[in-house]
Protein backbone atom coordinates (compact mmCIF):
# COMPACT_ATOMS: atom_id res chain seq x y z
CA UNK A 1 0.00 0.00 0.00
CA UNK A 2 2.62 2.26 0.74
CA UNK A 3 4.58 1.63 -2.79
CA UNK A 4 1.42 2.19 -4.09
CA UNK A 5 0.91 5.47 -2.49
CA UNK A 6 4.45 6.42 -3.07
CA UNK A 7 4.09 5.72 -6.64
CA UNK A 8 1.16 8.44 -6.75
CA UNK A 9 2.60 10.83 -4.91
CA UNK A 10 5.70 10.93 -8.02
CA UNK A 11 2.78 10.24 -10.42
CA UNK A 12 1.51 13.91 -9.33
CA UNK A 13 5.28 15.05 -8.81
CA UNK A 14 5.43 14.49 -12.58
CA UNK A 15 2.19 16.11 -14.00
CA UNK A 16 2.87 19.18 -12.48
CA UNK A 17 6.64 19.13 -13.59
CA UNK A 18 4.93 18.85 -17.41
CA UNK A 19 2.11 21.61 -16.30
CA UNK A 20 5.25 24.09 -15.77
CA UNK A 21 6.90 22.83 -19.09
CA UNK A 22 4.22 22.76 -20.92
CA UNK A 23 3.49 26.07 -19.47
CA UNK A 24 6.96 27.27 -20.83
CA UNK A 25 6.13 26.68 -24.22
CA UNK A 26 7.19 24.56 -27.49
CA UNK A 27 8.85 26.99 -29.39
CA UNK A 28 11.65 29.58 -28.89
CA UNK A 29 11.85 31.14 -26.81
CA UNK A 30 10.90 29.56 -23.69
CA UNK A 31 8.58 31.77 -21.34
CA UNK A 32 11.27 32.13 -18.61
CA UNK A 33 14.25 32.53 -20.86
CA UNK A 34 12.61 35.61 -22.43
CA UNK A 35 11.85 36.47 -19.04
CA UNK A 36 15.05 36.39 -17.32
CA UNK A 37 17.45 36.99 -20.72
CA UNK A 38 15.59 38.10 -23.95
CA UNK A 39 13.54 40.73 -22.81
CA UNK A 40 16.23 42.81 -20.64
CA UNK A 41 18.58 42.66 -23.17
CA UNK A 42 16.33 43.64 -25.66
CA UNK A 43 15.54 46.60 -23.65
CA UNK A 44 18.69 47.63 -23.00
CA UNK A 45 19.71 47.12 -26.72
CA UNK A 46 17.37 49.27 -27.95
CA UNK A 47 18.18 52.25 -25.54
CA UNK A 48 21.89 52.23 -25.74
CA UNK A 49 22.56 50.33 -28.91
CA UNK A 50 20.04 51.72 -31.28
CA UNK A 51 22.43 54.48 -32.60
CA UNK A 52 25.31 52.48 -32.98
CA UNK A 53 23.65 49.56 -34.67
CA UNK A 54 22.81 51.86 -37.86
CA UNK A 55 25.73 53.57 -37.77
CA UNK A 56 27.69 50.21 -38.31
CA UNK A 57 24.58 49.59 -40.79
CA UNK A 58 25.52 52.62 -42.77
CA UNK A 59 29.24 51.87 -42.81
CA UNK A 60 29.40 48.59 -43.70
CA UNK A 61 26.88 49.46 -46.72
CA UNK A 62 29.52 52.13 -48.12
CA UNK A 63 32.28 50.31 -47.72
CA UNK A 64 30.73 47.58 -49.39
CA UNK A 65 29.54 50.09 -51.91
CA UNK A 66 33.20 51.40 -52.29
CA UNK A 67 35.05 48.27 -52.34
CA UNK A 68 32.30 47.05 -55.31
CA UNK A 69 30.86 44.04 -53.47
CA UNK A 70 27.40 46.24 -54.22
CA UNK A 71 25.78 47.72 -56.87
CA UNK A 72 24.82 51.22 -56.90
CA UNK A 73 20.98 50.42 -57.23
CA UNK A 74 21.31 47.99 -54.94
CA UNK A 75 22.46 50.17 -52.22
CA UNK A 76 20.23 52.84 -53.12
CA UNK A 77 17.34 50.95 -52.25
CA UNK A 78 19.09 49.37 -48.47
CA UNK A 79 20.00 52.99 -48.23
CA UNK A 80 16.51 54.18 -48.84
CA UNK A 81 15.39 50.87 -45.95
CA UNK A 82 17.88 52.17 -43.74
CA UNK A 83 16.67 56.18 -43.46
CA UNK A 84 12.78 55.30 -44.07
CA UNK A 85 13.00 53.16 -40.12
CA UNK A 86 11.33 54.53 -37.78
CA UNK A 87 13.67 54.24 -34.91
CA UNK A 88 11.38 56.20 -32.22
CA UNK A 89 8.88 53.07 -33.15
CA UNK A 90 12.11 50.30 -32.06
CA UNK A 91 12.92 52.53 -29.07
CA UNK A 92 9.44 52.07 -27.92
CA UNK A 93 8.92 48.73 -29.16
CA UNK A 94 8.19 45.60 -26.36
CA UNK A 95 10.23 42.66 -26.79
CA UNK A 96 8.05 39.93 -28.92
CA UNK A 97 9.57 36.66 -29.22
CA UNK A 98 8.98 36.79 -33.02
CA UNK A 99 12.90 37.74 -33.32
CA UNK A 100 15.70 36.75 -31.09
CA UNK A 101 17.28 39.93 -30.30
CA UNK A 102 17.45 43.94 -31.89
CA UNK A 103 19.64 42.98 -34.26
CA UNK A 104 16.95 40.19 -35.93
CA UNK A 105 14.67 43.12 -35.45
CA UNK A 106 16.39 45.37 -37.25
CA UNK A 107 16.74 43.25 -40.09
CA UNK A 108 13.53 42.05 -40.22
CA UNK A 109 12.28 45.04 -40.66
CA UNK A 110 15.05 46.21 -43.60
CA UNK A 111 14.30 43.40 -44.89
CA UNK A 112 10.18 44.43 -45.09
CA UNK A 113 11.34 47.89 -46.60
CA UNK A 114 14.18 46.85 -49.02
CA UNK A 115 12.92 42.97 -49.97
CA UNK A 116 15.90 40.28 -50.42
CA UNK A 117 18.87 42.41 -51.51
CA UNK A 118 18.69 43.88 -47.46
CA UNK A 119 20.40 40.62 -46.51
CA UNK A 120 23.26 41.45 -48.37
CA UNK A 121 23.75 44.60 -45.61
CA UNK A 122 25.30 41.25 -43.84
CA UNK A 123 27.95 40.47 -46.41
CA UNK A 124 31.27 39.98 -44.51
CA UNK A 125 30.73 40.67 -41.33
CA UNK A 126 28.90 39.13 -38.19
CA UNK A 127 26.69 39.82 -35.12
CA UNK A 128 30.23 38.75 -33.06
CA UNK A 129 31.96 42.14 -34.68
CA UNK A 130 28.84 43.86 -35.16
CA UNK A 131 28.19 43.54 -31.10
CA UNK A 132 31.43 44.13 -29.78
CA UNK A 133 31.21 47.27 -32.01
CA UNK A 134 28.30 48.77 -30.46
CA UNK A 135 29.50 48.18 -27.32
CA UNK A 136 32.70 49.99 -27.57
CA UNK A 137 30.81 52.92 -29.66
CA UNK A 138 28.19 53.13 -26.82
CA UNK A 139 30.57 53.32 -24.55
CA UNK A 140 32.47 55.61 -26.43
CA UNK A 141 29.80 58.21 -26.10
CA UNK A 142 29.15 57.50 -22.24
CA UNK A 143 33.32 58.02 -21.65
CA UNK A 144 32.90 61.09 -23.05
CA UNK A 145 29.94 62.11 -21.14
CA UNK A 146 31.26 61.04 -18.07
CA UNK A 147 34.92 62.89 -18.68
CA UNK A 148 32.76 65.81 -19.41
CA UNK A 149 31.56 66.14 -16.03
CA UNK A 150 34.97 64.85 -14.14
CA UNK A 151 36.42 68.21 -16.07
CA UNK A 152 32.74 70.03 -14.76
CA UNK A 153 33.59 69.22 -11.49
CA UNK A 154 37.30 69.69 -11.64
CA UNK A 155 36.75 73.22 -12.55
CA UNK A 156 34.36 74.06 -9.79
CA UNK A 157 37.18 72.22 -7.45
CA UNK A 158 39.71 74.91 -9.06
CA UNK A 159 37.05 77.90 -8.41
CA UNK A 160 37.15 76.46 -4.87
CA UNK A 161 40.69 76.60 -3.84
CA UNK A 162 40.88 79.77 -5.87
CA UNK A 163 38.78 81.27 -3.11
CA UNK A 164 40.71 79.05 -0.15
CA UNK A 165 44.16 79.96 -0.79
CA UNK A 166 44.49 81.42 2.61
CA UNK A 167 41.74 79.59 4.31
CA UNK A 168 44.27 78.00 7.68
CA UNK A 169 43.01 75.26 8.16
CA UNK A 170 44.58 71.91 10.55
CA UNK A 171 45.36 68.78 7.91
CA UNK A 172 44.86 65.66 9.73
CA UNK A 173 46.57 61.89 9.31
CA UNK A 174 45.27 58.87 11.02
CA UNK A 175 42.04 61.25 12.10
CA UNK A 176 44.54 62.97 14.50
CA UNK A 177 45.74 66.66 14.19
CA UNK A 178 48.99 66.74 12.29
CA UNK A 179 50.00 69.95 10.45
CA UNK A 180 48.66 73.40 9.62
CA UNK A 181 47.68 73.99 5.77
CA UNK A 182 45.07 75.60 3.95
CA UNK A 183 41.55 74.56 2.63
CA UNK A 184 43.09 75.42 -1.13
CA UNK A 185 46.30 73.09 -0.69
CA UNK A 186 43.94 69.97 0.74
CA UNK A 187 40.87 70.87 -2.08
CA UNK A 188 44.28 70.73 -4.57
CA UNK A 189 45.20 67.17 -3.77
CA UNK A 190 41.82 66.23 -4.49
CA UNK A 191 42.20 68.24 -8.24
CA UNK A 192 45.16 66.40 -8.83
CA UNK A 193 43.78 63.12 -7.88
CA UNK A 194 41.03 63.75 -10.73
CA UNK A 195 43.34 64.95 -12.77
CA UNK A 196 44.85 61.10 -12.53
CA UNK A 197 41.41 60.02 -12.92
CA UNK A 198 40.66 62.03 -16.19
CA UNK A 199 44.08 60.66 -17.99
CA UNK A 200 42.94 57.12 -17.31
CA UNK A 201 39.97 57.60 -18.59
CA UNK A 202 41.59 59.40 -21.90
CA UNK A 203 43.73 56.05 -21.79
CA UNK A 204 41.20 53.65 -21.22
CA UNK A 205 38.88 55.89 -23.72
CA UNK A 206 41.70 55.52 -26.69
CA UNK A 207 41.71 51.44 -25.70
CA UNK A 208 37.89 51.30 -26.50
CA UNK A 209 37.78 53.46 -29.72
CA UNK A 210 39.63 50.76 -31.79
CA UNK A 211 37.55 49.10 -34.44
CA UNK A 212 36.66 44.89 -34.64
CA UNK A 213 34.88 45.75 -37.46
CA UNK A 214 35.62 42.84 -40.25
CA UNK A 215 36.83 40.36 -37.86
CA UNK A 216 33.04 39.19 -38.41
CA UNK A 217 32.93 35.85 -36.27
CA UNK A 218 36.48 35.65 -35.56
CA UNK A 219 38.31 34.47 -38.72
CA UNK A 220 37.57 37.58 -41.02
CA UNK A 221 36.52 36.69 -44.24
CA UNK A 222 36.94 35.44 -47.80
CA UNK A 223 35.45 39.11 -49.20
CA UNK A 224 37.49 41.19 -49.88
CA UNK A 225 36.36 44.48 -47.26
CA UNK A 226 38.19 47.22 -46.23
CA UNK A 227 38.84 47.22 -42.25
CA UNK A 228 40.75 50.29 -42.08
CA UNK A 229 37.82 52.13 -44.17
CA UNK A 230 35.39 51.30 -41.75
CA UNK A 231 37.80 52.37 -39.16
CA UNK A 232 37.51 55.41 -40.25
CA UNK A 233 34.00 55.59 -41.34
CA UNK A 234 32.84 55.20 -37.70
CA UNK A 235 35.28 57.78 -36.10
CA UNK A 236 37.48 54.47 -34.19
CA UNK A 237 41.12 55.65 -33.66
CA UNK A 238 42.45 52.63 -35.00
CA UNK A 239 41.21 49.06 -35.72
CA UNK A 240 42.20 45.72 -33.53
CA UNK A 241 44.23 43.54 -36.24
CA UNK A 242 44.05 40.12 -35.07
CA UNK A 243 40.63 39.43 -35.94
CA UNK A 244 40.76 36.53 -32.74
CA UNK A 245 41.54 39.12 -30.56
CA UNK A 246 38.96 41.39 -31.43
CA UNK A 247 36.11 38.95 -30.68
CA UNK A 248 37.61 37.75 -27.73
CA UNK A 249 39.34 40.69 -26.14
CA UNK A 250 37.40 42.30 -22.76
CA UNK A 251 40.28 44.18 -21.63
CA UNK A 252 38.81 47.31 -23.05
CA UNK A 253 35.59 47.52 -20.64
CA UNK A 254 38.20 46.33 -18.25
CA UNK A 255 40.11 48.86 -18.27
CA UNK A 256 37.30 51.52 -18.29
CA UNK A 257 35.80 49.67 -15.69
CA UNK A 258 39.27 50.22 -13.95
CA UNK A 259 39.47 53.79 -14.38
CA UNK A 260 35.76 54.56 -13.30
CA UNK A 261 36.44 52.81 -10.15
CA UNK A 262 39.26 54.63 -8.92
CA UNK A 263 37.43 57.64 -10.07
CA UNK A 264 34.06 56.89 -7.51
CA UNK A 265 36.57 55.35 -5.27
CA UNK A 266 38.58 58.41 -4.72
CA UNK A 267 35.55 61.22 -4.97
CA UNK A 268 33.73 58.89 -2.11
CA UNK A 269 36.66 59.30 0.23
CA UNK A 270 36.53 63.18 -0.09
CA UNK A 271 32.95 63.23 0.38
CA UNK A 272 33.35 61.41 3.38
CA UNK A 273 35.27 64.33 4.81
CA UNK A 274 32.68 66.62 3.27
CA UNK A 275 30.65 65.15 5.49
CA UNK A 276 32.46 65.23 8.59
CA UNK A 277 32.92 68.78 7.95
CA UNK A 278 29.33 69.38 7.76
CA UNK A 279 28.67 68.24 11.29
CA UNK A 280 27.97 70.58 14.14
CA UNK A 281 30.98 69.44 15.81
CA UNK A 282 33.40 70.21 13.06
CA UNK A 283 31.30 73.24 11.52
CA UNK A 284 33.31 73.86 9.05
CA UNK A 285 31.23 73.34 5.50
CA UNK A 286 27.53 74.33 5.78
CA UNK A 287 25.89 72.85 2.46
CA UNK A 288 23.22 75.18 0.53
CA UNK A 289 19.85 75.04 1.36
CA UNK A 290 19.19 73.16 -2.32
CA UNK A 291 20.71 70.30 -1.20
CA UNK A 292 19.78 69.89 2.54
CA UNK A 293 16.49 67.83 4.08
CA UNK A 294 14.98 68.52 7.32
CA UNK A 295 13.80 66.14 9.84
CA UNK A 296 10.21 64.89 9.91
CA UNK A 297 9.91 64.99 13.80
CA UNK A 298 13.08 67.41 14.55
CA UNK A 299 13.09 70.72 13.48
CA UNK A 300 16.18 71.90 14.15
CA UNK A 301 17.76 69.69 11.24
CA UNK A 302 19.62 70.20 8.21
CA UNK A 303 20.63 67.20 7.15
CA UNK A 304 23.26 67.48 4.42
CA UNK A 305 22.05 64.35 2.61
CA UNK A 306 22.97 65.20 -0.99
CA UNK A 307 26.52 64.78 0.32
CA UNK A 308 24.95 61.20 1.54
CA UNK A 309 23.33 60.18 -1.16
CA UNK A 310 26.85 60.97 -3.46
CA UNK A 311 28.88 58.66 -0.49
CA UNK A 312 26.11 55.70 -1.36
CA UNK A 313 26.08 55.88 -4.95
CA UNK A 314 30.02 56.24 -4.99
CA UNK A 315 29.99 53.03 -3.78
CA UNK A 316 27.19 51.51 -6.10
CA UNK A 317 29.01 52.90 -8.81
CA UNK A 318 32.36 50.99 -7.51
CA UNK A 319 29.81 48.04 -7.34
CA UNK A 320 28.79 48.36 -11.17
CA UNK A 321 32.33 47.62 -12.26
CA UNK A 322 33.13 45.18 -10.01
CA UNK A 323 30.21 43.25 -11.22
CA UNK A 324 31.99 43.96 -14.66
CA UNK A 325 35.31 42.86 -13.61
CA UNK A 326 33.91 39.90 -11.73
CA UNK A 327 31.86 38.90 -14.79
CA UNK A 328 34.54 38.87 -16.81
CA UNK A 329 36.69 36.73 -14.60
CA UNK A 330 37.81 33.17 -15.50
CA UNK A 331 35.67 33.42 -18.77
CA UNK A 332 36.86 31.46 -22.32
CA UNK A 333 38.81 33.40 -24.03
CA UNK A 334 36.43 33.83 -27.24
CA UNK A 335 32.85 34.62 -27.83
CA UNK A 336 31.19 34.13 -24.72
CA UNK A 337 27.85 36.06 -23.47
CA UNK A 338 29.03 36.98 -20.15
CA UNK A 339 31.35 39.64 -21.92
CA UNK A 340 28.21 41.01 -23.65
CA UNK A 341 24.87 41.52 -23.18
CA UNK A 342 24.72 40.69 -19.48
CA UNK A 343 27.47 42.58 -18.37
CA UNK A 344 27.40 45.86 -20.39
CA UNK A 345 24.39 47.28 -18.66
CA UNK A 346 26.55 46.97 -15.67
CA UNK A 347 28.94 48.78 -17.18
CA UNK A 348 26.59 51.63 -18.77
CA UNK A 349 25.02 52.34 -15.39
CA UNK A 350 28.64 53.07 -14.11
CA UNK A 351 29.53 55.47 -16.40
CA UNK A 352 26.05 57.09 -16.12
CA UNK A 353 26.52 57.32 -12.13
CA UNK A 354 30.16 58.72 -12.63
CA UNK A 355 28.64 61.32 -14.84
CA UNK A 356 25.93 62.25 -12.94
CA UNK A 357 27.29 62.12 -9.42
CA UNK A 358 30.26 65.00 -10.73
CA UNK A 359 27.69 66.99 -11.70
CA UNK A 360 26.14 67.00 -8.60
CA UNK A 361 29.26 67.18 -6.23
CA UNK A 362 30.23 70.04 -8.66
CA UNK A 363 26.79 71.64 -7.69
CA UNK A 364 26.78 71.11 -4.25
CA UNK A 365 30.62 72.50 -3.52
CA UNK A 366 29.79 75.92 -5.67
CA UNK A 367 27.31 76.47 -3.27
CA UNK A 368 28.81 75.65 0.15
CA UNK A 369 30.01 77.96 2.55
CA UNK A 370 32.93 77.66 4.84
CA UNK A 371 33.38 78.86 8.65
CA UNK A 372 37.26 80.36 8.21
CA UNK A 373 36.75 81.86 11.43
CA UNK A 374 36.46 78.93 13.16
CA UNK A 375 39.14 76.87 11.29
CA UNK A 376 41.57 79.52 11.44
CA UNK A 377 41.20 79.30 15.49
CA UNK A 378 41.93 75.59 15.52
CA UNK A 379 44.56 76.10 14.01
CA UNK A 380 45.67 78.53 16.07
CA UNK A 381 45.29 76.74 19.40
CA UNK A 382 46.51 73.44 18.08
CA UNK A 383 49.29 71.29 18.89
CA UNK A 384 49.73 70.90 14.79
CA UNK A 385 52.32 73.71 14.88
CA UNK A 386 54.93 72.33 17.05
CA UNK A 387 56.58 70.23 14.20
CA UNK A 388 57.77 74.22 13.46
CA UNK A 389 59.00 74.37 16.69
CA UNK A 390 61.23 71.39 16.59
CA UNK A 391 62.63 72.91 12.87
CA UNK A 392 63.64 76.19 14.81
CA UNK A 393 65.11 74.69 17.60
CA UNK A 394 67.49 72.77 15.02
CA UNK A 395 68.11 75.75 13.50
CA UNK A 396 68.54 77.81 16.62
CA UNK A 397 70.41 75.50 18.78
CA UNK A 398 72.13 73.11 15.96
CA UNK A 399 70.61 70.24 17.91
CA UNK A 400 69.91 67.01 16.65
CA UNK A 401 65.97 66.77 15.09
CA UNK A 402 65.49 63.92 17.04
CA UNK A 403 66.35 65.84 20.53
CA UNK A 404 64.34 69.09 19.31
CA UNK A 405 61.47 66.41 18.72
CA UNK A 406 61.53 64.88 22.30
CA UNK A 407 61.85 68.57 23.85
CA UNK A 408 58.85 69.90 21.53
CA UNK A 409 56.93 66.22 22.75
CA UNK A 410 57.55 67.01 26.62
CA UNK A 411 56.58 70.21 25.87
CA UNK A 412 52.88 69.16 24.41
CA UNK A 413 52.72 67.09 27.25
CA UNK A 414 53.12 69.20 29.94
CA UNK A 415 50.63 71.98 28.68
CA UNK A 416 47.80 69.47 27.67
CA UNK A 417 48.06 68.54 31.43
CA UNK A 418 48.54 72.20 32.16
CA UNK A 419 45.19 72.79 30.07
CA UNK A 420 46.75 75.04 27.65
CA UNK A 421 46.60 75.22 24.07
CA UNK A 422 49.61 76.01 21.53
CA UNK A 423 49.39 79.63 21.80
CA UNK A 424 50.14 79.94 25.19
CA UNK A 425 53.41 77.95 25.63
CA UNK A 426 55.99 80.41 26.90
CA UNK A 427 59.63 80.10 26.66
CA UNK A 428 59.97 79.40 30.41
CA UNK A 429 57.94 75.91 28.92
CA UNK A 430 60.72 75.54 26.11
CA UNK A 431 63.53 75.90 28.52
CA UNK A 432 61.91 73.31 31.45
CA UNK A 433 61.55 70.32 28.90
CA UNK A 434 65.23 71.45 27.37
CA UNK A 435 66.47 70.82 30.70
CA UNK A 436 65.00 67.53 31.26
CA UNK A 437 66.47 66.31 27.51
CA UNK A 438 69.67 68.22 27.05
CA UNK A 439 70.68 69.48 30.59
CA UNK A 440 70.58 73.25 29.45
CA UNK A 441 68.07 75.96 28.11
CA UNK A 442 67.99 76.99 24.49
CA UNK A 443 69.34 79.91 22.76
CA UNK A 444 65.58 80.42 21.15
CA UNK A 445 64.04 83.79 21.83
CA UNK A 446 60.90 84.75 22.41
CA UNK A 447 60.28 85.90 18.71
CA UNK A 448 61.67 82.68 17.60
CA UNK A 449 59.10 80.76 20.08
CA UNK A 450 56.16 83.11 18.87
CA UNK A 451 56.81 82.75 15.26
CA UNK A 452 57.28 78.65 15.76
CA UNK A 453 53.88 78.73 17.12
CA UNK A 454 52.01 80.81 14.32
CA UNK A 455 49.99 78.23 11.77
CA UNK A 456 50.52 81.12 9.26
CA UNK A 457 53.99 80.97 9.23
CA UNK A 458 53.72 77.12 9.51
CA UNK A 459 52.04 77.26 5.81
CA UNK A 460 54.19 80.38 4.35
CA UNK A 461 57.77 78.75 5.14
CA UNK A 462 56.82 75.33 3.60
CA UNK A 463 57.29 76.60 -0.18
CA UNK A 464 58.58 74.05 -1.44
CA UNK A 465 56.90 72.44 -4.77
CA UNK A 466 53.48 71.33 -3.68
CA UNK A 467 53.35 72.65 -0.51
CA UNK A 468 50.78 75.12 1.42
CA UNK A 469 52.90 78.03 0.97
CA UNK A 470 49.98 80.08 -0.95
CA UNK A 471 51.90 81.21 -3.58
CA UNK A 472 53.07 77.67 -4.13
CA UNK A 473 49.37 76.42 -4.24
CA UNK A 474 48.49 79.72 -6.88
CA UNK A 475 51.02 78.39 -9.04
CA UNK A 476 49.45 74.83 -8.89
CA UNK A 477 45.87 76.38 -9.28
CA UNK A 478 47.36 78.25 -12.90
CA UNK A 479 49.08 74.67 -13.50
CA UNK A 480 46.54 72.55 -13.41
CA UNK A 481 44.08 74.98 -14.95
CA UNK A 482 45.94 74.48 -18.06
CA UNK A 483 46.04 70.83 -17.90
CA UNK A 484 42.13 71.43 -17.37
CA UNK A 485 42.50 73.27 -20.47
CA UNK A 486 43.92 70.62 -22.58
CA UNK A 487 41.74 68.22 -21.49
CA UNK A 488 38.91 70.15 -22.48
CA UNK A 489 40.24 70.69 -26.33
CA UNK A 490 41.30 66.55 -26.29
CA UNK A 491 37.54 66.06 -25.06
CA UNK A 492 36.14 68.65 -28.03
CA UNK A 493 38.57 66.75 -30.39
CA UNK A 494 37.23 63.27 -29.57
CA UNK A 495 33.51 64.48 -29.61
CA UNK A 496 34.03 66.07 -32.94
CA UNK A 497 35.06 63.33 -34.54
CA UNK A 498 32.27 61.12 -33.25
CA UNK A 499 29.96 63.48 -34.48
CA UNK A 500 31.15 64.04 -37.92
CA UNK A 501 31.53 60.44 -38.86
CA UNK A 502 27.96 59.70 -37.95
CA UNK A 503 27.19 62.93 -39.68
CA UNK A 504 29.16 61.67 -42.56
CA UNK A 505 27.02 58.39 -42.74
CA UNK A 506 23.98 60.40 -42.78
CA UNK A 507 25.05 62.85 -45.55
CA UNK A 508 26.49 59.59 -47.91
CA UNK A 509 23.37 58.16 -47.51
CA UNK A 510 21.08 60.85 -48.18
CA UNK A 511 22.92 62.13 -51.30
CA UNK A 512 22.40 58.41 -52.69
CA UNK A 513 18.75 58.59 -52.28
CA UNK A 514 18.88 62.19 -53.70
CA UNK A 515 20.39 61.41 -56.51
CA UNK A 516 18.42 57.96 -57.21
CA UNK A 517 15.10 60.59 -57.43
CA UNK A 518 16.91 62.62 -59.97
Amino acid sequence: MEAQNEGESQGKQSNHQNRIFLNEGHHFPGKTYTEVVLKPAYDEAKLHLLEPMMAINKAHLIMLVEQGLLSKKDSRQIAKAIRSLDLHSIRNSHYSGQVEDLFFQVEKELLHLAGDIAGNLHIARSRNDMCITMFRLALRGKLQTAISSVLLLQDQLLKFATEHVQTLMIGYTHTQQAQPTTLGHYIMAVVDSLNRDIQRLKTAYHQCNQSPMGAAAFTTSGFRINRERMMELLGFDGFIENSYDAIAGADYIAEVMSAVQIAAMGLGRVVQDLLLWSTQEYSVLKVADPYVQTSSIMPQKRNPVSLEHLRSLFSSCVGNTQTVLTMIHNTPFGDIVDTEDDMQPYGWRSLDLLEKLCRLMAYVMGTAEVNKAVLRERAQASFAVVTELADTLVRTDILPFRTAHQIASKIVKRAISQGKPAHQITLAHVNEAALEAIGKPVLLNEEQLRQSLDPDYFVKVRSLPGGPNPDEVRRMIESRSQKQTDHKSWLITARDKSEKSFLYLDTVLLEWCLNEEK
